[in-house]
C-alpha cells in the first residue's frame, strides 16, 4: 500500500492543503490550510501528510495537551482515496509514533457522537468514550498507555 507519515513543508503543503473530504464531511472536519496555520502559531502542534507512495492522500494533525496526554485534532483521508484501507494504515502508524514518547499515557480523540461509522471505527483501535466535551458536541475517546 506504500502509506507513510511525513513532514510537511515547501515541497508539499500546497499538495496537503488542496485536500478535500466528501461534502457530507466537511462540517466534521476543519481545513488543512486552517490546520497548518493554527499550527504554525501554537507550540506542540505536530502535522504530517498522509502520504501513499510519496505523494499526500491525507493529513493528521494532534496536539500535546500535556506531558502525558496527546490529542489527535484533525484526521482526514481525501475523498479519491477513502475506503481504500489508507486511514485505518495512517491511524495505526500515527498511534505508534505518538507511543514513542516516553511521557505519554493517554491519547485523546473526538467524534461526532451521532457518528457510528467514527464510533466504531475509533474503538477498532482501542479508543475508549470517556465523556461528550464541555459544550456536549463531540464524544471524547482515549486510549491509556
Amino acid at each position: 500500500m506504500g502509506i507513510s507519515l511525513e513532514e510537511i513543508g515547501k515541497s508539499n503543503y500546497e499538495a496537503v492543503c488542496d485536500l478535500d473530504v466528501t461534502d457530507e464531511q466537511e462540517e466534521y472536519v476543519a481545513s488543512n490550510m486552517w490546520s497548518l496555520v493554527e499550527a504554525h502559531y501554537n507550540s506542540g502542534y505536530i502535522c504530517k501528510a498522509i502520504c501513499q507512495n510519496g505523494q499526500p492522500v491525507g493529513f493528521f494533525m494532534w496536539v500535546l495537551e500535556n506531558s502525558s496526554k496527546i490529542s489527535i485534532w484533525r484526521f482526514m483521508v481525501d475523498k479519491r482515496y477513502q475506503k481504500k484501507g489508507i486511514g485505518r494504515e495512517a491511524l495505526t502508524q500515527a498511534i505508534d509514533a505518538i507511543k514513542q514518547s516516553p511521557t505519554v499515557k493517554e491519547i485523546e480523540i473526538c467524534y461526532d457522537p451521532k457518528n457510528p461509522v467514527a464510533k466504531e471505527f475509533y474503538s477498532s483501535f482501542g479508543f475508549q468514550e470517556v465523556s461528550l466535551d464541555e459544550e456536549d458536541d463531540d464524544m471524547l475517546a482515549i486510549i491509556r498507555l
